[in-house]
């Protein structure tokens, strides 16, 4: 159920982002051919889908807030875009091609990410199906996933950290804000337009917060165990950068049973859930047992 639930949300998506960023001058063009080039590579589209399958679970019709789930790609996106700059990671390639700045250079890389991190806030603002006070809490809320207490800030600490050898629990941390926050934030977003309880929206965060984590640790091993063509990017970037990782620190099969232990909270916490959330069991094994 869950590959096909997958498909069809992709395909909802990619056809929303296809029509989104339209030059409206001449000028603009480049820009504009740089954002989409990045932004319609394909990807797995996991946190776009997360908040249309948790507004399902809910009970909410997921297909009037594409606009939504839209803007989550879009920052994620220009995480991607930045993260691969030469000033970062230095990356070649991502989603299975170049990436933005071997084709359009670094500076208008660094454009197209600036772009299309704004753009997510101003299809926030404009997502006519969601009352003001609640589009004000979706602003807020990526807002604070994406800003320096959250993703920014977890990619700074990465900077940093490079060459480092931290503890478990510093990378924890670390990667709570680089890789967690842009997956709970899709779960709050959700439960806020639902008007979700208290008691059942933290269990949702709870769940995200281990399914980002069990991300980053699947994402660990890949770097490790995958292959270009799978992953649609180069392995072995953090052996090169000297970054401490969860199969750095603890070696492949204690990351392997690590990941395991996430998968098992993230669905400890569904289980408390009074609503069917059968789909989002599977998209915790469908994560586990990931090959890119």
């Amino acid at each position: 159920m869950i590959r096909e639930a997958l498909k069809t949300k992709q395909k909802l998506i990619n056809d929303r982002l296809a029509v989104l960023l339209k030059a409206d001058r001449v000028e603009h063009k480049t820009l504009y051919d740089a954002m989409n080039y990045s932004l319609l590579a394909g990807g797995k589209r996991i946190r776009p889908f997360l908040f249309l399958t948790v507004l399902d679970v809910l009970g909410v019709d997921s297909s009037r807030y594409m606009d939504a789930a839209c803007a989550l790609e879009c920052v994620h996106t220009y995480s991607l875009i930045h993260d691969d700059l030469p000033a970062m990671d230095n990356d070649d390639y991502r989603r299975g091609r170049l990436t933005n700045h071997k084709v359009f250079g670094a500076g208008m890389a660094t454009q197209a990410g600036d772009g299309l991190l704004t753009f997510a806030f101003q299809l926030l603002a404009e997502e006519k199906e969601v009352p003001s006070h609640v589009r004000i809490k979706l602003i807020d809320i990526l807002a604070r996933a994406a800003g320096p207490m959250g993703m920014v800030g977890g990619q700074a600490h990465d900077m940093e950290a490079e060459g480092k050898h931290l503890t478990l629990d510093e990378l924890k941390t670390l990667d709570a804000c680089k890789t967690g926050c842009l997956l709970t934030a899709p779960v709050s977003m959700a439960c806020a337009i639902a008007g979700t309880a208290m008691k059942e929206r933290l269990l949702l965060e709870n769940f995200a917060i281990h399914l980002g984590l069990l991300f980053q640790i699947t994402d660990d091993l890949l770097d490790e165990t995958g292959n270009l063509e799978d992953m649609g990017k180069m392995p072995g970037q953090d052996e090169k950068d000297h970054k401490s990782t969860f199969t750095t620190i603890l070696g492949l099969e204690k990351a392997k049973a690590f990941a395991e232990e996430e998968a098992a909270l993230a669905k400890e916490a569904l289980a408390k859930l009074p609503f069917d959330s059968t789909i989002l069991y599977e998209l915790t094994d469908l994560l586990l047992h990931r090959k890119k």
